[in-house]
C-alpha cells in the first residue's frame, strides 16, 4: 500500500467530504477521488459510502483507518529517526481546552520560532478521549488531567512526564450563600465540558458529595459558555486557578477552591523523536521561566476569594 493513498484516505475519512480534503491537501478534487479508487482496487473492499456530498467509512475502511493511523505514524518516526539532530516533519499535539489556552501560547510559538521545519498540529479534546487518541496513533504526544476518568491504562503502554499542577475552583452563582461543610448547594446542576473530561468528574463527585446525590450535568463547549451559565444562576461549573488568571477582569462569582489536579505529559512508551524531544524542552523551560521564586505565592489569594 502507498504511504501517500493511505495518507489521502485518513484526510477523507477526517473531513469526511473529498472536497474538504483536497483543500487541506492542496490537490485537486479529481486526484483524491482517484486515489481513494486506488487503494479500494487494491483491497478489493469499498472504504467509503458515498451520501451525497458527505463520505462515510464503510466496516472495512474504519478497520484499514486504524492501521493507517499506525503505519503513517511508523513512516513519520522513522524520517525523523534519519535526522536525529534536526526537528522537522509533524507532531500531532493534543490538550485539554484550558491548557492549550494558559500553557501552550508561548512554547508552541517558541517552537514554531526555532524550528520552522517542524509542523505541529495542535487539537483540543477532554482527557479521556486524549489518551485514547495517543494509544491508537491519532496524536503523538498529550497534555491530560490525570488519570482520565473512565480508562484502564497498561503502564507499559504509556510514557508519563508530570508538567503541571492546576488548582480547581468551583464556581458559584454571586448570590449564593458561603458553602460549609454539611449544608447542601442551592443548585443541583454542574456545567462541563463532555463526558471523559477528568475535571468534570471532579466537579461532579464534589457536588454530589455536597448535596448527597448526583448534579444534573448541563454540557458546553466553552469555558466562556460555562461561565456565564454560573453568572445566570442556574448551575455551579468548575474552572482551573489558570483560566481566570488569563482574565482581565474574572466574573464577580463566589469561587471555591476545592483540589489540585496533575496535569501529565503522555506519550506511547517508546516514543522518542527530535519533534517531541524539542516539544517537551520548550514546555518545561517555559515552565521554569514563569514558577515563581521559592517562598513567593503561586496565585493571587483575593481571586480565590472574590465575592459580589
Amino acid at each position: 500500500m502507498d504511504l501517500l493513498n493511505l495518507d489521502i484516505f485518513r484526510t477523507v475519512a477526517e473531513e469526511r467530504s473529498v472536497t474538504r480534503a483536497a483543500e487541506r491537501l492542496g490537490r485537486v478534487q479529481s486526484n483524491v477521488t482517484t486515489r481513494v479508487q486506488q487503494l479500494e482496487e487494491q483491497l478489493g473492499s469499498p472504504l467509503f459510502l458515498r451520501e451525497g456530498r458527505r463520505m462515510v467509512l464503510t466496516p472495512a475502511g474504519h478497520t484499514l483507518l486504524g492501521y493507517a493511523d499506525r503505519l503513517l505514524t511508523l513512516a513519520e518516526e522513522a524520517r525523523q529517526a534519519l535526522k536525529p539532530d534536526e526537528a522537522s516533519g509533524r507532531l500531532r499535539v493534543g490538550a485539554m481546552e484550558s491548557t492549550s489556552i494558559t500553557r501552550l501560547p508561548v512554547p508552541l510559538a517558541r517552537v514554531h520560532a526555532d524550528w520552522p521545519d517542524l509542523q505541529l498540529d495542535l487539537r483540543t479534546a477532554p482527557s479521556r478521549q486524549l489518551v485514547e487518541d495517543v494509544l491508537e496513533h491519532r496524536l503523538d504526544v498529550a497534555l491530560v488531567a490525570w488519570p482520565p476518568p473512565g480508562l484502564d491504562v497498561d503502564d507499559a503502554t504509556m510514557s508519563y512526564t508530570p508538567m503541571y499542577t492546576e488548582s480547581l475552583l468551583i464556581a458559584l452563582p454571586a448570590t449564593h450563600p458561603p458553602v460549609t461543610a454539611g449544608a447542601p448547594l442551592q443548585v443541583d446542576t454542574i456545567a462541563v465540558f463532555k463526558r471523559g473530561c477528568t475535571y468534570r468528574q471532579i466537579g461532579e463527585d464534589w457536588m454530589k458529595q455536597a448535596n448527597g446525590y448526583a448534579p444534573h450535568v448541563l454540557e458546553l463547549g466553552s469555558y466562556p459558555a460555562i461561565l456565564a451559565c454560573v453568572a445566570a444562576g442556574r448551575c455551579a461549573g468548575i474552572v482551573p486557578q489558570a483560566m481566570l488568571d488569563q482574565m482581565r477582569s474574572p466574573p464577580a462569582l463566589r469561587w471555591v477552591p476545592i483540589e489540585d489536579r496533575v496535569t501529565m505529559l503522555v506519550t506511547r512508551e517508546g516514543y522518542d523523536t527530535p519533534a517531541f524531544n524539542v516539544f517537551r524542552k520548550a514546555l518545561q523551560d517555559d515552565l521554569c521561566a514563569t514558577t515563581p521564586p521559592e517562598g513567593a505565592p503561586e496565585r493571587a489569594p483575593e481571586l480565590l476569594t472574590t465575592e459580589p
